[in-house]
């Protein structure tokens, strides 16, 4: 009858990994993740020098891998694979409202996104949604500066041996220290981070 043929997921998603673009988001996610080219090599089992001719767009990524690679480097597969549509001259300046990037996250009651157009500049800028009683019970330092901007809600936050509780219009700092967060109020909490280096 000549009807369409049925495309797999995994046909449409071999057709969604532009080589360059893919490449250069695997190297700075890499980075930013603190890992050399040798010891995600070492965890996805697969040479450095096929990696290192990925992230500079002269090898394809199969799924197998891309799947191994975002598993390693707790990433999503739609991190590789979203703002294809944006136009060329919008790509790294530009991120719109529905093109953003969810950036994964084990804590329950958070959804985050990339603001920033890509990880290759020496911050980011992140928007983080904590759902109401949402809360990090565990402190988590990172080898970062943070600086977060509440447009809605109210936040508790443990810095160090510092407690705080912040509310839409304020702002706060974290430097290196152990940190955690709650949500203590009945509606979601917006915050805007700028992040340096970019950890996502």
């Amino acid at each position: 009858m000549g009807g369409k043929t049925e495309i797999s997921a995994e046909e449409r998603l071999e057709e969604a990994l532009p080589g360059a673009r893919l490449g250069r988001d695997l190297r700075a996610l890499r980075k930013a993740r603190g890992l050399t080219l040798a010891e995600l090599a070492l965890q996805v089992g697969r040479s450095v020098g096929y990696l290192s001719q990925v992230e500079r767009g002269l090898s394809e990524l199969g799924v197998a891998d891309l799947r191994a690679i975002t598993k390693v480097l707790d990433a999503p597969l739609s991190w590789f694979l979203v703002h294809d549509d944006a136009p060329e001259d919008e790509r790294g300046y530009v991120v719109r409202w529905g093109a953003r990037r969810h950036i994964g996250s084990a804590e329950t009651g958070l959804i985050e996104e990339l603001l920033s157009p890509d990880l290759g500049g020496s911050f980011e800028v992140i928007l983080s949604v904590f759902a109401p009683g949402a809360e990090r019970q565990e402190f988590l330092t990172r080898d970062t500066e943070e600086t977060g901007y509440l447009m809605s809600g109210e936040l508790e936050l443990w810095i160090g041996s510092r407690h705080f509780r912040v509310y839409a219009g304020d702002s706060f700092h974290i430097a290196r220290e152990p940190a955690r967060w709650r949500n203590p109020g009945e509606e979601p909490t917006e915050v805007v981070w700028v992040i340096s280096p970019p950890v996502y």
